[in-house]
């Protein structure tokens, strides 16, 4: 199945500031973040940020709250982003079947996100070096149990040409610019 631009959203999963400094390879893990939502912002495809309990976890980090833009961030208490008010009507409005995840953590929050978008429906777009846990095991068994659930699993760089589509044009000479 291919991943289409104009049938695709993307939600960004709890990146809050408290959690984040414990998150396996945090650093690499915000610069790919950061890059991915760079790519997206020029491929048009429509975004929402969850933060799970902000008064506890903190806001967005700043890196990637500077580039969200104008994101709609949607506070939760769930573990699934389904579960954060608003998102299900947003995502349904958007007419877009292909939700690309990234995000913390991996087997918590994204896993149960994916669980929750097949069962109403939707495909998951599991970005694999924009998650992660705690414990890199956590990770590794969370993207096995996606992939078995029916999620489509990815990285950042193949997600955007894939998007892209085309070489040769202005929108793929700013994504090249991105992921080199």
């Amino acid at each position: 199945m291919r991943i289409r631009n104009d049938q695709s959203a993307a939600v960004v999963v709890d990146i809050q500031e408290r959690l984040f400094p414990h998150i396996h390879e945090h650093e690499q893990l915000a610069a790919n973040v950061v890059r991915l939502i760079q790519g997206l912002h020029i491929l048009d495809i429509p975004m929402w940020v969850t933060q799970q309990y902000t008064k506890g976890l903190g806001p967005t980090i700043a890196p990637v709250r500077e580039v969200l833009g104008e994101a709609p961030v949607l506070e939760k208490m769930t573990f699934s982003c389904c579960g954060a008010p608003g998102l299900m009507e947003a995502l349904q409005e958007s007419g877009r079947q292909n939700i690309i995840l990234f995000g913390t953590e991996a087997h918590a929050c994204v896993l149960q996100t994916a669980i929750d978008l097949l069962e109403a429906g939707y495909h998951p777009v599991v970005v694999e070096d924009c998650i992660s846990s705690r414990r890199p095991n956590d990770k590794q068994v969370a993207v096995a149990r996606m992939r078995q659930e029916g999620a489509t699993i990815t990285t950042y760089e193949s997600l955007l040409l894939e998007l892209c589509v085309e070489a040769g044009t202005e929108r793929f000479k700013s994504i090249s610019k991105i992921i080199k």
